[in-house]
């Protein structure tokens, strides 16, 4: 349940950072790039890639765009980096799609 939490916080803040960035040139077409991803991290589906691509797209709007707090990106960049390396959960598409998937490691 707090993977999903994470996830939907993640997608609320990529959307955010999209409101922050509307006086571009190239609005509609990276405002939908951030709806795809939020969409896609809500629900679950190729969350790893999904969340490293989230990664680099809000690193490259902290140095492509004007933000009021940098602290904020960092953040969100920081979180999508950590739902890359912990993985979509149980409540998601791909623990449906391909089934759940538990490490465990020698001792």
């Amino acid at each position: 349940m707090a993977l999903l939490m994470l996830r939907l916080s993640l997608a609320a803040a990529i959307l955010d950072t999209g409101a922050d960035c509307l006086k571009t040139p190239f609005t509609l077409t990276f405002c939908l790039v951030l709806a795809v991803q939020s969409l896609l991290l809500c629900v679950g589906f190729l969350t790893p890639i999904v969340s490293v691509v989230s990664c680099l797209v809000e690193l490259s709007s902290f140095f492509l765009f004007v933000h009021t707090d940098g602290r904020y990106i960092v953040l969100t960049s920081v979180n999508a980096a950590a739902i890359a390396l912990l993985g979509p959960g149980v409540y998601s598409l791909d623990a449906r799609l391909f089934g759940r998937r538990v490490i465990t490691f020698p001792s």
